[in-house]
């Protein structure tokens, strides 16, 4: 095991109306006592037995395999980069070669993968994760991708015989680290039944929306307000700051009215400054504004603002700020005006 003493995962499935409960629960204890936050997580942490694998140990996958670690899971890590594996194997966890040996010997295998290419090559390409999947095994997939992609790869987890989920998460950095993640899943039931004490651990709620591609469809929807909201917020505060304004008040009106926001207040200061310290790159961002895109597309849903702010990141990744938060958006604005 992963620690010592007691596992706190042990699987039971839990049913959708238990589900919504816990879920209703969990969201309220969060919000009013949020400093029992360890010792609920730890609860929960109790229904899940077996071998867990992680492939992808970037700015998200890292956090949450880390926080399956001390809730006692037998977590079996990979990435392409071994060295980037060294601190989850220095507190217990396993580490295999290949995508594939990782899912041969876990239970259930989840995947944080950075665009959809390196979802698909990771699960389905040599040495992929569906190599070692086989009846009885279950493939989660936490990486942000289009629907098509999903089912893609839904299709090779289930010619295995294993389960296959879908389960892109809404948070960043910050929130991967304190387990407060949301998870948007759809596929099999039976599989979320089945992981969702892990979930719990790793995330403050989660919903199920059924049908492979839901999932994809909400993270996307998510993601392309929040661009379109951050592109919008950095106008607001170059054109407060042109008229004489004080850019960090703005901020601050802003925090305590009705369009306040999270990302408002906790990237406004750092922006003020001009410092984008990456919780959520920038060409992730531009990622999911461009999928978001073309899931409309599909269904001749016109979008005009998110279409707007695609072309705003688009500069801001020729300006070279790709791996700078997507609040760096602002410097492709700043770019406009000196022009």
């Amino acid at each position: 095991m992963a620690m010592a003493g007691t596992s706190l995962c042990h699987w039971a499935p839990l049913s959708l109306s238990v589900f919504r409960r816990r879920s209703y629960l969990r969201r309220r204890s969060l919000l009013s006592v949020s400093s029992q936050l360890s010792t609920d997580t730890a609860t929960i942490g109790k229904d899940f037995e077996g071998r867990v694998g992680f492939l992808g140990m970037g700015i998200m996958g890292s956090p949450m395999a880390l926080n399956l670690i001390k809730a006692g899971c037998d977590v079996t890590v990979w990435n392409r980069t071994k060295s980037k594996c060294n601190h989850l194997i220095n507190l217990g966890a396993r580490f295999e070669p290949t995508p594939a040996q990782v899912a041969s010997s876990c239970d259930v295998t989840f995947a944080m993968l950075a665009d959809p290419d390196s979802a698909v090559a990771v699960a389905t390409g040599e040495n992929g994760a569906v190599q070692g999947l086989g009846s009885g095994k279950g493939y989660v997939d936490v990486s942000t991708v289009d629907g098509a992609t999903s089912k893609l790869i839904c299709e090779s987890v289930k010619k295995t015989g294993a389960s296959f989920l879908e389960a892109p998460v809404s948070g960043s950095k910050k929130p991967a680290e304190d387990g407060q993640l949301i998870f948007l899943t759809a596929g099999d039931e039976t599989l979320y039944e089945r992981v969702a004490s892990l979930l719990d651990i790793m995330g403050k709620s989660r919903f199920y929306l059924g049908d492979v591609g839901n999932g994809a469809a909400m993270k996307l929807v998510v993601n392309m307000i929040m661009g379109s909201m951050m592109a919008s917020f950095s106008e607001g505060l170059l054109l407060a700051e042109k008229v004489g304004l004080d850019p960090n008040v703005l901020v601050e009106v802003v925090s305590q009215g009705a369009i306040s926001s999270p990302m408002y207040s906790l990237k406004g200061p750092a922006m003020v400054k001009a410092t984008y310290p990456t919780a959520f790159p920038l060409k992730h961002q531009q990622k999911d504004l461009r999928l978001a895109l073309g899931l409309a597309e599909s269904v001749s849903q016109p979008i005009p603002i998110a279409a707007a702010a695609n072309e705003l990141y688009k500069v801001a990744k020729s300006q070279g700020l790709s791996d700078h938060d997507f609040s760096a958006v602002i410097e492709a604005l700043k770019a406009k005006l000196q022009n």
